[in-house]
């Protein structure tokens, strides 16, 4: 079983399923790659629609209300690890370019990834 790949995989659905629970949208297209105690998640989204079009006439409206976004999905996301993969987290750094429909998503461990990726870890 290769135990870092199972991970990434799950992360992807999880990752994505905490998109449809907040957006009822899921992301297009992203990828995890592992670096030490860093997990970086890059995805392409698809904008709200309702977002998309205040965005032309009122940006900075978009803008608070897409920090606001992304401090709930950082909370779900930081719930969702430590509790499924008992993973302890450090910081969550999060960013969405609103006109390439991209993010960036950096997930800071206590330890490496690899401490955790064990035959008792891996429950899933």
């Amino acid at each position: 079983m290769n135990h870092l790949g199972d991970f990434k995989q799950e992360l992807i659905k999880d990752y994505n399923d905490i998109n449809r629970q907040l957006f009822d949208i899921g992301v297009k297209h992203q990828k995890v790659e592992i670096l030490g105690d860093k997990v970086i998640i890059l995805a392409n989204h698809k904008r709200i629609p309702s977002l998309k079009c205040l965005d032309e006439s009122n940006r900075l409206v978009t803008r608070l209300t897409d920090l606001s976004i992304i401090e709930n999905f950082k909370v779900q996301l930081k719930k969702t690890i430590e509790e499924k993969y008992n993973m302890k987290i450090n910081a969550i750094l999060k960013d969405y370019d609103p006109a390439t429909e991209y993010s960036g998503t950096i997930i800071i461990l206590e330890r490496e990834v690899s401490y955790y990726l064990t035959e008792q870890f891996m429950k899933v």
